[in-house]
């Protein structure tokens, strides 16, 4: 799954991350720490929910997978919220179900990208979509700046080799992940229309029941197949859960209790997390390369977010 519009706001995660509702600039209650363990919590969720859903890959394929956990966050939200769909105008239809289209562009070409490349990479070059509209928001030369950096943090990705014990990246996987990257940062500026236009979390989980729709006819006939299997079915449950509805609801928590600033900073700690967990949860061991380059993304990240302005 949280987000950022501009330079002054916070970065978003990897996949089902919803602008800040509800939030402050300021950050109301002032709490760091919680913020620091609430955000830890929502990356390691999500990563879990990636491993996860990297089971369900070899029965659903892909989209299938993007399906399960779309649809079933988006039946679980849309029990919770409830929204009044018969009170919204045109302008907030539009808003959110563009909103859906990015998020489902956003989660369906990430998960393609994971059947080709490791987790930790994979989040790592996502993470050039927020990076590159903070800095076309800004045209500020710092801002350019950092996504240079980390440019060169994910081109450096390209070189790892036997030598080091790793792989050249799959460009396949590569170009995936980009598209990934392009769609995250329409679904920032589609999820802050959004979140402008229906207060609340009724317009996200309508926006995943639009984004389910959209992955129907490419992930139906995967998703099908866990009908009747438990074990899938939990799966694909604990994969809704993990990677969105929990990931989501820890970071509106850290969004009340740190400014919107520290939490980009905070967040940008994802791809270091995303490498940990491919290594923990997945036997992804990362070569030395591949830390370096998370390194440099992380850093033009926390300088970014540091660099902010203030709403």
């Amino acid at each position: 799954m949280t987000a950022a519009t501009a330079p002054g706001t916070a970065l978003p995660g990897p996949v089902d991350r919803a602008p800040g509702q509800g939030s402050t600039a300021s950050g109301a209650g002032q709490r760091p720490l919680t913020a620091l363990l609430l955000v830890l919590g929502s990356c390691s969720s999500l990563q879990v929910g990636a491993a996860l859903a990297l089971r369900l890959f070899p029965v659903t394929g892909a989209p299938g997978a993007t399906l399960l956990r779309l649809g079933l966050a988006a039946v679980a939200l849309l029990a919770v919220t409830r929204p009044k769909l018969g009170a919204w105008t045109a302008g907030q239809w539009r808003a959110v179900l563009l909103y859906g289209v990015s998020m489902a562009g956003t989660n369906a070409f990430f998960y393609a990208a994971l059947t080709r490349l490791p987790l930790g990479p994979a989040v790592t070059i996502q993470f050039l979509g927020p990076l590159a509209l903070a800095a076309a928001l800004s045209r500020r030369p710092r801002d350019i700046g950092w996504v240079l950096l980390a440019v060169a943090g994910v081109l450096s990705l390209g070189l790892a080799d036997g030598r080091d014990g790793g792989h050249p990246l799959d460009l396949a996987g590569v170009a995936l992940v980009l598209v990934s990257a392009a769609f995250w940062a329409l679904y920032i500026v589609a999820g802050s229309r959004a979140s402008a236009a229906v207060p609340g979390r009724g317009g996200l989980a309508v926006a995943m029941a639009a984004g389910s729709v959209v992955l129907l006819p490419f992930g139906t006939a995967g998703a099908v197949q866990v009908a009747g299997r438990p074990y899938l079915l939990l799966l694909a449950a604990g994969t809704a859960l993990l990677a969105s509805v929990v990931p989501y609801t820890l970071e509106l928590a850290a969004l009340r209790r740190a400014p919107r600033r520290v939490f980009g900073i905070l967040l940008s700690l994802e791809p270091a997390v995303a490498m940990l967990a491919g290594w923990v949860l997945l036997g992804q061991r990362p070569v030395p390369l591949a830390v370096a380059a998370a390194a440099l993304v992380v850093l033009a990240s926390t300088g970014s977010a540091l660099g902010a302005r203030q709403p």
